[in-house]
């Protein structure tokens, strides 16, 4: 399940390290980590705190891409 994210983009934005992003939002600096390398998908609730820090919407910062199949079409 791709979520591509610009999480990394907007910290920059702000000027916030991880540790920071992470104390703002109540996870670890590893979580934030995770969550800009697409290792892990945040639960609703972070992401919309996340995505309450910058002021923004949560589609601003995480876009869903639908994986494809070997023949081209898209997987449910």
């Amino acid at each position: 399940m791709p979520l591509l994210n610009r999480l990394k983009e907007y910290r920059a934005r702000i000027s916030v390290n991880q540790h920071e992003m992470g104390r703002l939002v109540g996870v670890s600096r590893q979580t934030i980590s995770q969550i800009e390398r697409g290792d892990y998908s945040p639960s609703v609730t972070l992401a919309l705190k996340i995505a309450k820090i910058f002021g923004v919407s949560v589609e601003d910062i995480f876009e869903y891409q639908e994986e494809e199949d070997e023949s081209g079409s898209k997987e449910n």
